[in-house]
């Protein structure tokens, strides 16, 4: 083989590895957030649950109380 194509062989191989080091870096980052988005979801569903529940044992609005003393 001849010198230059041995040179830009070498150079595909060097960027094959730092791509797949980029890909295994965005891999790690993409896993991380999906976990903590599952955390978030949970959050949020729990937290809905929990307004749905103190809102059921707040009285009624316009309901059998007077009107405050300033009417």
């Amino acid at each position: 083989m001849s010198e230059a194509l041995e040179q830009r062989i070498a150079e595909l191989e060097v960027r094959v590895a730092f791509q797949d080091d980029t890909i295994d870096a965005l891999n790690a980052a993409l896993a991380s957030q999906q976990q903590q988005l599952s955390q978030l979801q949970q959050a949020v569903s729990l937290l809905a649950q929990r307004q749905k529940e103190l809102a059921s044992q707040m009285p009624a609005e316009g309901g059998d109380e007077p009107p405050p003393p300033h009417y």
